[in-house]
């Protein structure tokens, strides 16, 4: 239960008290919906992740092998949670900021670990983290001049580095070693490449929105008679 009287829910027929305000109250989504249950879960396998992968010392197959099941868990649950806050307007203020912190927790503390353990190069970790860290600040640089959409190159970015970092916790040998090696090098491509193209949407962005503001005071005020 929501916790919203007849009317506001539309018992009545009359519209909520407040107008708009009153509206946005009743729709507001619970925190506890399942878009966000989903998002704490994933919060949670991030050290749980953690620690299975660096268990004994971090190269026993079956640990890792468990490692790789709170990995995937977590990056199904990356897929289904933003669906169905949209879907079902589940979307909150909570889910706002922990889903993105959840997302990029998972794949750092992968990262992180493989390269602690020597399965994969510092710079490969290094390159991936600051694309991600630069794209948040970027974010933050033009979010008062407008929001640039997740393009299908971000999506296909992050199912390559899911699906790598995702066979590199698993202990891989032969034809697969191989395989992971290349899976990672198109991920680390696709890193770079839609890092500078959300740099290059970011400008533009902003020098639209500093036009438009200079346009806006450039505008003769409502009511003000030229020459006055």
């Amino acid at each position: 239960m929501t916790g919203a009287p007849a009317s506001a829910a539309g018992g009545t027929g009359r519209p909520a008290p407040g107008g708009k305000l009153g509206a946005a109250a009743v729709n507001q989504a619970s925190l506890w919906n399942i878009a966000n249950i989903l998002t704490m879960l994933r919060l949670v396998l991030v050290p749980a992740f953690v620690v299975l992968l660096l268990q004994d010392g971090g190269y026993d197959p079956a640990w890792r092998a468990w490692a790789w099941a709170a990995f995937a868990v977590a990056m199904i649950t990356d897929i289904f949670d933003g669906h169905l806050a949209r879907a079902y307007n589940l979307v909150t203020d909570f889910g706002k900021i922990a889903d993105p912190i959840a997302d990029k927790a998972i794949m750092a503390a992968g990262l992180i670990c493989l390269s602690a353990l020597g399965d994969l190069p510092w710079w490969v970790t290094g390159v991936i983290l600051f694309r991600e860290l630069g794209i948040t600040v970027l974010r933050f640089w033009v979010i008062r001049h407008g929001v640039i959409p997740a393009s299908r190159g971000g999506k296909m970015k992050t199912l390559a580095q899911g699906t790598a970092v995702g066979m590199y916790v698993l202990a891989l040998t032969g034809p697969l070693a191989t395989l992971r090696f290349w899976v990672m090098a198109v991920a680390v491509v696709l890193t770079v490449v839609t890092g500078l193209d959300y740099v290059r949407q970011a400008v533009i962005l902003r020098r639209r929105g500093l036009a438009g503001e200079r346009a806006e005071r450039a505008r003769p005020r409502s009511g003000t008679e030229p020459g006055r």
